[in-house]
């Protein structure tokens, strides 16, 4: 299974952007699939999080902000980011573990102008 991202983009502070996965195949029985990001200089850390069962875990900076969803039956995964800001910039990855193995998704870079 190979997993793309999408939807990333240069928006001003305050604003909105959603970013969706599409997952080549079925992601009905992952667990956790997850939103990373990695800002420059920085180490690459966990955003978002949905287990298979619909329960959500987020960074404590984007709690209230961000909203992570799947659809099972389309093989997505969307990261919803309201309120941007300057900080949230980086590459966000989509990521699950598929098949037993940790499958990473290209990036999509998100740019918030302050």
């Amino acid at each position: 299974v190979q997993l793309q991202a999408s939807g990333g983009g240069l928006v001003q502070a305050g604003g909105s952007l959603r970013l969706s996965c599409a997952a080549s195949g079925s992601i009905s029985s992952a667990n956790g699939m997850r939103w990373y990001r990695q800002a420059p200089g920085k180490q690459r850390e966990l955003v978002a999080l949905i287990t298979s069962g619909g329960s959500t875990n987020y960074l404590d900076s984007v709690k209230g902000r961000f909203t992570i969803s799947r659809d099972n039956a389309k093989n997505t995964v969307d990261l919803q980011m309201n309120i941007l800001k300057f900080e949230d910039t980086g590459v966000y990855y989509c990521a699950g573990f598929l098949g037993g193995i940790m499958v990473w998704g290209q990036g999509t870079l998100v740019t918030v102008s302050s």
